[in-house]
């Protein structure tokens, strides 16, 4: 995976460079201290990968983003959060780094941006034509009890056990959240927190740092706010 760093601050480009030396696949082929420069660069190369910084002189990120016109994926590293929702407003950004960038959460990135890249080389079936079925069974004293994923309104990890709310009961179940998220399509489901993954089509209203489905407010994670506003189809 070929990459360049776009950012006017010299620290913040080496940092992302050191972060990026940890992962294999990826080789830093460029880094840039204006968008200006970066778009030259772009006129005669391909790279699969941007780090791009939003606060520039000349062109901002966006600036840069609306005038290259490029289909390469964009990673925003900034230290301004309040742009979060206008960022997935782009089709081409992926995900979005609040500076100072910790390495667990660069790792996250990368992973998305990996399934980004997988998925447009190799589409996933439509989930009507896909094995993935429609439903969900969990073991429940020794009887295993359907549930379509059309029903179940989000998954709470309770200790050793999980309990999955539908719109009709909830079950708790002997489980971890780990093990069932393994089991969902992410089609409908997203993790939003430590200890909760929502199906995304019940969300009633989002505010602040939660989401409310049903009647319950359900928390959302800093590192998985970024991911929950890309899925969303936002005005």
């Amino acid at each position: 995976m070929n990459c360049i760093i776009v950012d006017d601050e010299e620290t913040a480009r080496a940092i992302v460079f050191q972060l990026c030396e940890t992962v294999p696949d990826i080789e830093v082929v460029a880094q840039f201290p204006n968008a200006i420069e970066a778009l030259k660069f772009l006129n005669h190369n391909t790279v699969d990968l941007i780090f791009l910084d939003i606060h520039m002189p000349g062109l901002t990120g966006f600036d840069f983003i609306e005038t290259s016109r490029t289909p390469t994926k964009v990673v925003l590293t900034t230290s301004d959060k309040d742009f979060a929702i206008e960022a997935y407003g782009y089709e081409t950004i992926v995900d979005y780094l609040v500076k100072p960038i910790e390495r667990e959460r660069f790792e996250i990135s990368i992973s998305k941006v990996r399934n980004v890249l997988y998925n447009k080389a190799h589409p996933v079936l439509n989930t009507s034509q896909s094995n993935i079925g429609e439903d969900l069974y969990i073991n429940i004293d020794r009887r295993l009890i359907k549930l379509k994923y059309g029903n179940i309104l989000f998954i709470e990890a309770k200790g050793d056990y999980i309990e999955i709310k539908t719109i009709d009961t909830l079950h708790r179940v002997h489980s971890t959240l780990k093990k069932i998220k393994e089991k969902l399509p992410d089609t409908f489901f997203l993790q939003l927190h430590r200890s909760f993954i929502i199906n995304v089509n019940k969300i009633i209203d989002i505010q602040d740092n939660s989401v409310l489905i049903d009647r319950s407010v359900i928390p959302i994670s800093r590192s998985n706010r970024p991911e929950l506003m890309r899925r969303l189809n936002l005005l």
